[in-house]
């Protein structure tokens, strides 16, 4: 069994202790695959209004949360 799917399993927990300890490694897990993915289609040319929508937010609230760690060999864009 996976981690992502040993944590899914948990965050089912009857115990509350179990099931928050794995929503909030679950909440660390998704967080890091979202920087990876924006990183991943900043270098591709994607502008922030296209990850806006393929993330179903808007297009500031993505620029805010990772314009600041733009990766290298991506054209700037406000």
């Amino acid at each position: 069994m996976s981690e992502a799917t040993e944590l899914a399993a948990a965050a089912s927990s009857t115990d509350p202790r179990v099931g928050l300890r794995a929503v909030l490694a679950l909440r660390r897990l998704l967080e890091s695959l979202e920087t990876l993915q924006v990183d991943n289609a900043r270098r591709q040319g994607w502008s922030w209004q296209e990850i806006a929508v393929a993330l179903e937010v808007t297009r500031q609230g993505v620029h805010k949360k990772h314009a600041s760690r733009r990766p290298a060999g991506t054209r700037r864009e406000a």
